[in-house]
């Protein structure tokens, strides 16, 4: 992008040559005037009327012929003949008069050069006399003709090129002042960086570092730097265009272009005020309103205030809901005071968005619904143990969609409602809260017919007690839960309250089976591997057995 030395550089130079072209012949009448011809031509709408432009702008029409004239042959004469008279370098403004003749009244230059001829015709198409109709007419080409002589001399256009110096001499001024009052602030931002950029912080994680925030600073301060240069020589221009009156009509039209949008924007806004009251009423209504709920949900999920049926853990999701259904009402009760509500596009877009989100939203749609019913229903909570599938973890996040559990294994498994609505789930943390007994835990281990039942339960009671996270009340208890070919199954059972804790649980619990087993001399092992035992040492460790242990000699017995 070139810089403001070089587009000042350029400005002048366009300014030059257009200061120095040859000056046209043409220039905007008097505001009277162009009144004054306007008015004429609308009281004629039946006639066609020719325009009388000697200098681009019309001065007057022409509706009817004089003898072999028409009028548009009239009206071409007229201009030919006024050009004539700014041409005159004596021409005086006394030197125009009115004078009678066969056809009416006359203007004549001199008092022998006919500029025009005003009939009983002309005056009676527009609804006036041929005299008044004349003066009208004499009037206007005296000023138009004035006009020109006075702004096309040499005196003049000196004072324009010196008019434009000075509006460029200020206009450098201005773009200096401009690039000195940024580079203060951009120095005076840096210079100040630790006082006013310390950064954005979120829960002490930086979404904006203070080098960021201010780099990001600066260079909105250089984009602001480029619109105001801009908006400078954009109104410079019309400054500079109005001086001259050839390009006078180029300064109105720029100013429009940034008025008119302006104006429109600034009179939609005034119209929009009194709706925007009214929306502001409305949302701070809705907005105290669900705020005297949120109290009263807030006491509800402390237990400060106990409804029957109504559990506290539903206090979030169901203001949840309440706060949705207010909100589509004050949208609904908004709609009609937004501008361009009632336009066919502002309801074509309403239209298309709602189908793009039936169409592309069922499953999200399901998941909510789910979530609702899993909500009311109380399958589980967050901090509970539960399986669903085949997954097993602590529940640590529901919101209307999914359901996410960690797993021992520390793994974050994200579920969605629908699914979790459709399955089987196993809640594990149910029974152990209050009074409850907790969760029994149980594991079997297979045992030999050769040793006594008795001992093989006192032992596995021992194991239990000894673990730790199971409770000593009630007492664990054994099952012995199927009689096979070779061996009994006996089945441990106790109870505990941690129940996110089972892995834990389970391996100390069975280390404590196998200390205890082998402290009793109860062998742990498939009876397949005991149907040759003779010969062989036991499988209990070295520590449990007495120093003098020998493994017994394989013996065989032969009948004679």
């Amino acid at each position: 992008m070139m810089n403001s030395k070089t587009a000042l550089l350029y400005l002048f130079f366009g300014c030059s040559i257009l200061v120095f072209s040859q000056p046209k012949k043409s220039i905007a009448n008097s505001d009277s005037t162009k009144n004054e011809s306007a008015v004429s031509h609308q009281n004629v709408p039946s006639l066609k009327g020719f325009p009388v432009t000697p200098f681009r702008d019309t001065l007057f029409f022409v509706y009817n012929k004089i003898g072999s004239f028409n009028a548009e042959n009239r009206a071409n004469a007229i201009t030919s003949r006024i050009v004539l008279l700014y041409e005159d370098p004596f021409f005086k403004k006394d030197s125009l008069k009115l004078s009678k003749s066969d056809f009416g009244v006359d203007i004549v230059y001199n008092s022998d050069f006919v500029v025009m001829s005003v009939t009983d015709l002309d005056g009676k198409t527009i609804g006036s006399s041929n005299f008044d109709l004349a003066q009208k007419n004499l009037a206007i080409i005296q000023k138009t003709v004035l006009f020109q002589k006075e702004n096309n001399d040499v005196e003049s256009w000196l004072k324009r090129i010196g008019l434009v110096l000075l509006l460029i001499s200020l206009i450098v001024v201005i773009v200096f002042a401009i690039n000195k009052l940024f580079r203060w602030l951009r120095f005076f931002l840096i210079k100040r960086q630790e006082r006013y950029f310390s950064g954005l912080k979120i829960k002490e994680s930086y979404v904006f570092s203070p080098e960021r925030h201010l780099e990001f600073v600066l260079k909105i301060v250089s984009l602001a730097r480029i619109v105001v240069l801009i908006f400078t020589f954009y109104i410079s221009l019309p400054a500079i265009f109005s001086v001259f009156p050839e390009t006078e009509a180029y300064a109105t039209t720029l100013l429009k272009w940034i008025f008119s949008p302006a104006k429109t924007a600034l009179m939609g806004f005034l119209d929009f005020l009194p709706n925007l009251i009214s929306i502001l009423v409305i949302v701070t209504l809705f907005r105290y309103l669900l705020k005297a709920i949120k109290f009263f949900v807030d006491e509800i999920q402390k237990g400060q205030i106990k409804i029957e049926g109504f559990y506290s853990d539903w206090a979030k999701p169901t203001f949840n809901i309440i706060k949705v259904l207010i909100y589509a009402f004050m949208i609904i009760i908004i709609f009609p005071y937004l501008p361009g509500s009632n336009s066919p596009i502002f309801q074509g877009v309403s239209v298309f968005v709602g189908v793009l989100f039936s169409l592309g939203s069922s499953n999200a749609i399901a998941n909510m619904i789910a979530g609702l019913v899993i909500t009311y229903m109380r399958p589980f909570k967050i901090g509970d143990f539960i399986k669903i599938g085949d997954v097993s973890g602590t529940v640590i996040e529901k919101t209307s969609l999914v359901v996410r559990v960690r797993t021992p294994k520390q793994e974050d498994i994200t579920i969605p409602n629908a699914t979790v609505l459709s399955s089987s789930s196993i809640n594990y943390s149910a029974n152990t809260f209050g009074n409850n007994s907790g969760l029994l835990i149980h594991t079997t281990v297979t045992i030999g017919y050769d040793c006594p039942w008795n001992d093989v339960h006192k032992a596995l009671m021992e194991a239990a007690l000894r673990t730790d996270l199971l409770e000593k009340m009630p007492e664990p208890f054994v099952l012995q839960t199927s009689l096979d070919d070779f061996y009994v199954a006996y089945e441990i059972n106790a109870y505990t309250k941690q129940p996110n804790q089972q892995p834990l649980i389970y391996s100390k619990l069975h280390q404590n089976i196998q200390d205890c087993f082998n402290e009793a001399g109860i062998e742990i092992m498939s009876p397949h591997y005991n149907s040759h035992r003779d010969g062989n040492r036991t499988t209990i460790p070295k520590h449990y057995l007495d120093e003098e242990y020998k493994p017994s000699s394989f013996s065989v017995k032969v009948e004679k």
